[in-house]
């Protein structure tokens, strides 16, 4: 990695503070394997196959932990760029809007600008992650039973900060020379979120074009 990358993805970029897991459970293994898969050179379609022996649920959560440190890391690399000025309206391009919308105060969908969207986003995936109910992090603690459809919302909602910058901020990732760093997590989210029916295909459809060309 390039003087200049490593500047822009230093921790001190990060959008959010990183959740990590405890050493000695199994879930830090599991991270650990797969971070070791990734380092390794494996390709990716493969590295996020779930192993034989592995609970699903367990396999998400590391996975989505990770997607959602690494998201953030990038969005904080372009948040000084995405003002409310620049981006009005949270986009993906003219033909897609998205209008945040939550438990509390935006009740129905709100259109909102970019930035504005994006911190919602990140509090309110955070605040799902620290929630034991929901990602318990002691043995013995079981997932709760819709689980998956709560990460499934999740990984949506993530796949839309991909759209945002490959569209209105990809000339600073490249100024950056982060582009392929940038192209590499987003095929490694792409492929886990297809691999195992994550996310719904009409939600890929603003970066279809483009996910052809780098992930089929």
């Amino acid at each position: 990695m390039s003087i200049a990358l490593k500047q822009v993805f230093n921790k001190d970029k990060t959008f959010r503070p990183k959740r990590k897991f405890e050493p000695g459970t199994q879930r830090f293994d599991l991270h650990k394997r797969a971070q070791a898969s990734l380092n390794s050179g494996v390709d990716l379609k493969a590295a996020v196959q779930l192993p034989h022996g592995e609970d699903l649920n367990d396999w998400v959560a590391v996975h989505l932990v990770d997607f959602f440190n690494r998201i953030n890391l990038i969005y904080g690399t372009v948040c000084e760029f995405c003002t409310e000025k620049s981006c009005p309206v949270m986009s993906g391009g003219q033909r897609y809007e998205y209008r945040w919308q939550d438990e509390h105060k935006y009740k129905k969908p709100t259109p909102l600008p970019a930035p504005k969207y994006m911190n919602l986003l990140m509090d309110w995936i955070e605040m799902q992650i620290n929630n034991e109910d929901i990602f318990p992090t002691s043995i013995g603690i079981p997932f709760p039973k819709n689980f998956i459809q709560i990460c499934k919302k999740i990984l949506c909602r993530l796949f839309r900060v991909f759209v945002h910058v490959y569209i209105h901020h990809f000339d600073r990732i490249l100024l950056m020379g982060a582009e392929a760093h940038v192209n590499t997590c987003y095929k490694h989210f792409y492929y886990f979120a297809t691999e195992l029916n994550l996310i719904d295909r009409k939600e890929l459809e603003p970066l279809k074009e483009m996910t052809s060309r780098m992930c089929l």
